[in-house]
């Protein structure tokens, strides 16, 4: 029965796809996890530092930033955080089509792009489809330091300050809950003063020692911190967005299995019935 043999050897290759899926799904449920707690230790930081920087920004302070000074946009750069690897379903696919289309309508109006890319996928995408890349750093694994991706992105926060770019957002996957991952833009610099009312006072500060080093060095962190938190948060994205493709992948098999072993036991039903038939006809021929 050579076609029942060959359903049999289909039945045991989705089996061994699945146990992979399988596994691979509880591995990133764990990771999932660690990433979550990752998260959720910076998001308070974050959302500090950007309470002080929305005062700021909304005051009249001794000393205004470079990074607080806007101008006309004629070149943006995009710092775009993707995952090192695959196998999480449209989690990359979906942020760089929004990027594209913003990249699109920057493009009619006029305004240059530059592309800063954290991320493995992010540098093969780019590299197919085209763009001005201006510096990439691969390989940043599930606890990224600070050093390593501001050494990576520096050189859009120097592009700026030099007044080669004008406009610097960063894109990234924002997290809402396990079975959602949203693709996102924010302006990241120049720094933009808060909208929310709590902001809309109009005192200044005292400085001690002077306002140059305390903003300068307050600026700073604020933009480490944005840029961290991105690439946490898409950390944990890609392991949610991971596990759920998985489990995807671990059904539609069981539903194949199912389907093969349908048709595994019509075809040998069909064979048992055949063979019958054939010894009564030799049965009745003697």
């Amino acid at each position: 029965m050579a076609v029942g043999a060959e359903i049999k050897k289909k039945i045991g290759t989705v089996e061994t796809t699945q146990k992979s899926t399988r596994a691979m799904q509880m591995v990133a449920a764990s990771r999932m996890r660690r990433t979550q707690d990752r998260m959720a230790e910076g998001r308070p930081y974050a959302r500090k530092i950007r309470q002080a920087i929305g005062h700021l920004a909304n005051a009249n302070p001794e000393y205004q930033h470079l990074y607080m000074q806007a101008r006309e946009v004629k070149r943006v750069g995009f710092i775009v955080v993707s995952t090192d690897r695959g196998l999480c379903g449209g989690l990359n696919v979906n942020l760089f089509r929004l990027l594209i289309r913003k990249m699109a309508e920057h493009q009619a109006a006029g305004v240059e792009v530059d592309l800063a890319l954290v991320g493995n996928k992010a540098a093969q995408f780019f590299r197919s489809v085209g763009g001005n890349i201006v510096a990439a750093v691969g390989d940043i694994g599930e606890t990224p330091e600070v050093a390593d991706l501001i050494g990576g992105v520096k050189v859009m926060f120097d592009a700026f300050e030099e007044g080669r770019v004008d406009q610097v957002d960063i894109v990234s996957n924002e997290f809402v809950s396990t079975m959602t991952q949203q693709p996102r833009i924010e302006q990241l610099l120049p720094l933009e003063p808060a909208e929310s009312e709590e902001f809309q006072h109009r005192w200044d500060y005292i400085y001690e020692p002077e306002a140059r080093e305390l903003i300068e060095g307050l600026v700073q962190r604020f933009v480490e911190s944005q840029v961290y938190q991105a690439v946490i948060e898409n950390t944990a994205c890609e392991q949610a967005a991971r596990m759920i493709a998985m489990k995807n992948a671990t059904d539609n098999a069981e539903k194949i299995i199912d389907e093969l072993t349908l048709i595994y036991n019509n075809a040998r039903q069909a064979a048992i019935t055949q063979e019958i038939a054939e010894i009564v006809g030799g049965a009745a021929a003697v």
